[in-house]
């Protein structure tokens, strides 16, 4: 579902929505009086209603690798739960609206998932800059959300309301320095994108680059419309003392660097993050890509990940059922979904109800959950519960396709 952009009053909009929300929690008041009035318990009312799943995503636009297959997943899977009996007994309902990767639309999607649509939790947000548009209004009208962005500014510091499935920025960053530091380098060049994601990784690199004994020599940034990185990359690699270079960015951008530092012929390492994580990018940068090492999630090398590993069995059901119904091996963006939802569902199943405070006091309460991600375990200081160790794997680009690192 989608709508056209106008020009709005915000302030009025909403503060319209939030009297309607007002009005609408009376009238649901007066309904379960009447019901009760009626002689029927509240138990029947609430078993014949679906359970409202409410989710914006950047299905489209320049973020659409994210937002496409996480739409995918969300759908796919929601049938998969209702053909299967639904939760509780009662059907999951799916409404999506596309942010088309605007922060502007993320908030009024948001809003009105909670005001008229009446979503019981909401995932999304495929991006930093569409979640963080809208965690203000989630904590203030307290409904239950999980982000698929990847920024530790999601959930740190910790949002009452707002948890995460995907591995954040600083861990990748720290993956990234703990290979630099096996390599022997100690002094790289960054260079990062400006927008959400590439300003808050950029950031996570500099505060933990000097745990790894890594020395940010050189530091360069560019526009997320940006397209030729050449005039930093020479910057960059003018400096003789830079053994490394290290791109914090998400999209196509990072394919550009790619592509810009192979006709430069710099002969130095160079490193993505999490943030290209997907077959676009070997697509994209094509045989610039080659010797690129990057830590991405599990599902990305399930088939190559050794039988005992605990993410081997999930990862390649997963990988499974959505090849046979996309006809496309998906990315580590459709695995944040998936478990997404799968945290979702496990919450409201803990929970025994779709009370918002109930389903959030069950999600920070998770303990050892199983995703394609790695292991979730949250907290009341903990709303994302991944470990560096089970979430990451790091990989170097090799004729076109990603290979595990072996680490001793």
């Amino acid at each position: 579902m989608e709508s056209a952009t106008h020009v709005i009053d915000l302030v009025t909009i909403e503060k319209r929505l939030w009297e309607e929300i007002v009005m609408l929690k009376k009238t649901l008041l007066a309904a379960v009086c009447s019901v009760a009035a009626f002689g029927l318990g509240v138990s029947q009312v609430a078993a014949d209603e679906p359970i409202r799943i409410g989710s914006f995503l950047s299905a489209s636009g320049p973020a659409s690798f994210l937002g496409d297959p996480q739409r995918k997943t969300l759908r796919l899977y929601v049938d998969r739960i209702n053909e299967e009996g639904g939760v509780l007994g009662r059907p999951l309902e799916f409404t999506y609206y596309d942010d088309h990767g605007a922060s502007d639309q993320a908030r009024t999607f948001a809003r009105r998932l909670i005001a008229r649509d009446r979503s019981h939790i909401i995932i999304g947000g495929s991006t930093t800059g569409a979640t963080m548009a809208a965690v203000e209004l989630i904590e203030r009208l307290e409904v239950p959300f999980i982000s698929l962005a990847g920024a530790v500014v999601v959930v740190e510091p910790v949002k009452k309301w707002v948890f995460k499935t995907p591995e954040t920025d600083r861990m990748a960053a720290e993956q990234v320095f703990a290979d630099m530091q096996r390599r022997g380098i100690s002094r790289i060049g960054l260079i990062s994108g400006t927008g959400g994601f590439g300003a808050s990784g950029r950031q996570q690199s500099h505060a933990v680059a000097a745990d790894y004994g890594i020395e940010i020599i050189e530091d360069e940034t560019y526009a997320p419309d940006d397209t030729d990185m050449t005039p930093q990359l020479t910057r960059i690699r003018a400096n003789p003392e830079v053994e490394a270079i290290l791109n914090f960015d998400f999209g196509q951008a990072p394919a550009i660097v790619t592509r810009n530092y192979a006709a430069l012929g710099i002969d130095r390492p160079l490193y993505q993050s999490h943030g290209v994580a997907s077959e676009s990018y070997l697509e994209l940068a094509g045989a610039a890509a080659e010797g690129v090492r990057l830590p991405v999630s599990p599902i990305l090398v399930a088939d190559l990940l050794p039988d005992d590993d605990p993410q081997k069995a999930p990862t390649m059901a997963f990988r499974e059922t959505y090849r046979e119904a996309y006809g496309e091996t998906p990315s580590a963006f459709a695995g944040y979904a998936y478990d997404a939802l799968m945290l979702a569902v496990d919450a409201i199943e803990r929970a025994g109800t779709t009370d918002p405070h109930a389903v959030r006091d069950a999600l920070e309460q998770t303990t050892d959950f199983q995703g394609v991600t790695g292991t979730f375990n949250m907290s009341p200081e903990d709303h994302m519960g991944l470990d560096i160790e089970t979430s990451f794997r790091m990989v170097e680009v090799r004729n076109g396709t990603w290979r595990l690192i072996e680490q001793d």
